[in-house]
């Protein structure tokens, strides 16, 4: 078996072209754009093997387009700001990078243009940006493969939507120890000679000029992007933080979690990183099993629900007892009502409430408790569970940074339709779908400490 064939095999990957390598190419491109990073990036690190045994060198491609599904400018700041920084990781890795903006962005054009011997990519469960893969293989005339770079398990090897955590745990559990490991570091050995009309990339050129973008949410000040912010997060909260985490994670007020996730989201980190250094932390043993149960099995079970569920986004995705008691409770009586624009303004009654949705605004992040709690009483607000999973939707999407998500679309799911849940005691609006409770919630942590913490970032961002 040659090593082409052993890659072919490799469980993280998928051959989307077949065929060998053109040896008469001058490259391996790899097409970047879920794991936007350097470092512990399985399909860089295939890029560059291939590479090697060509004995070619490697580039990385990532076109920049202004209609990626629901992005705005507070997405698309976030994740150019990164892009200077990734340009001189991958040099680090003797890794070529090109930027190609709208309507530039073609990835069978370019690798035309430099006569790719292979083209390799990240994967991505999500509906657009798997049609984009799709497309791609039929487009490009040298092999294709992707690599399923975004998490510590293979997706594929789960085989199937599953049903809830426990049942999606053992199966993780036993497949842990083949990918619970830390990768090798490989540079290219032959240089990428970047092309003498190619512009350098500094942090002082607006890559976005010129492109035609949502404006719905502003930027978010003074958050840093890319790898290098990701890993000084990483290792203040391994170092201060994870002892605490299995009593303070749900209390919004200790910022007792890791606020990785829009890290994540744009693959500025990796979850084995991630996971590597909560398990070398001085921690208690309990906390680095909490964290890593959040990690990796809830992470990946959503990014299951989103690869197996084609209506990961919708109400559709609802079990059988979910569409049987929200359907029985269609019809109740609801006491309040707000519309989408309330919503959006935090303009409801619950000072609860509006605190969390103005920390998405502010922020573009929310405490995850305080998220399960934000999208069941939208629900309870709405006029019916198919407006609320949509209005949850649209707004998690606009303003969360880490939106557009699995983890996303997986806890709107739980909240509103039940998903990986079981039911519960049966009352007006929710049926037998888990209530939460404004007296309920706060009683858990120091909720008028967190509403005065949101009171003053927000009392900051009027200055």
């Amino acid at each position: 078996m040659n090593l082409w064939q052993q890659w072919k095999q490799d469980r993280r990957v998928t051959v989307r072209r077949p065929g060998e390598p053109d040896a008469a190419g001058r490259c391996v491109v790899y097409w970047m754009q879920r794991a936007q990073r350097a470092l512990d990036n399985p399909a860089l690190d295939l890029a560059v093997r291939a590479g090697n045994e060509l004995q070619k060198p490697v580039v990385v491609f990532l076109g920049l387009v202004p209609f990626y599904p629901h992005a705005n400018v507070r997405h698309y700041r976030f994740l150019v700001s990164a892009i200077p920084a990734l340009a001189d990781d991958l040099g680090e890795r003797n890794v070529g990078f090109v930027l190609r903006a709208y309507p530039d962005h073609s990835l069978s054009r370019f690798s035309e243009e430099v006569r790719a011997c292979l083209v390799v990519g990240d994967e991505n469960p999500m509906r657009e940006p798997e049609s984009w893969r799709q497309k791609a293989a039929q487009d490009l005339r040298v092999p294709f493969w992707t690599v399923d770079a975004d998490v510590v398990v293979p997706s594929r090897l789960l085989e199937k939507e599953q049903y809830a955590a426990r049942t999606l745990r053992p199966r993780i559990h036993r497949l842990l120890p083949d990918f619970l490991a830390a990768p090798k570091k490989i540079k290219a050995q032959v240089a990428w000679k970047k092309p003498r009309d190619l512009p350098a990339l500094s942090a002082q050129h607006d890559l976005l000029q010129g492109l035609k973008l949502d404006s719905s949410a502003r930027e978010v000040a003074g958050m840093a992007a890319g790898t290098r912010p990701a890993l000084r997060i990483l290792q203040e909260f391994v170092q201060r933080r994870l002892a605490g985490y299995p009593r303070e994670r749900n209390h919004p007020e200790l910022a007792g979690t890791s606020q990785l996730s829009p890290y994540l989201h744009f693959g500025h980190i990796g979850p084995l990183t991630i996971a590597l250094a909560v398990q070398k932390a001085d921690a208690p043993a309990a906390a680095q099993e909490a964290y890593l149960e959040q990690l990796i099995v809830r992470r990946e079970l959503a990014i299951n629900f989103v690869r197996f569920n084609p209506f990961y986004d919708s109400m559709e995705c609802l079990e059988p007892w979910a569409q049987r008691t929200l359907g029985d409770h269609a019809q109740d009586f609801r006491p309040v009502l707000y519309s989408e624009k309330q919503l959006e303004n935090a303009e409801t009654h619950d000072p609860l409430w509006n605190a969390a949705q103005k920390q998405m605004l502010l922020t573009g992040w929310m405490h995850n408790y305080l998220r399960m709690y934000w999208a069941k009483k939208i629900l309870e607000w709405s006029p019916s569970p198919a407006v609320a999973y949509q209005r949850a939707v649209t707004l998690n999407d606009r303003y969360e940074l880490d939106g557009r998500d699995p983890n996303g679309y997986a806890g709107i799911a739980w909240a509103i339709v039940g998903k990986h849940d079981r039911p519960w005691f049966t009352r007006e609006i929710f049926g037998s779908v888990r209530y939460m409770s404004y007296a309920s919630t706060s009683r858990k942590f120091d909720s008028s400490r967190y509403i005065e913490q949101v009171g003053a970032l927000e009392r900051r961002g009027r200055v």
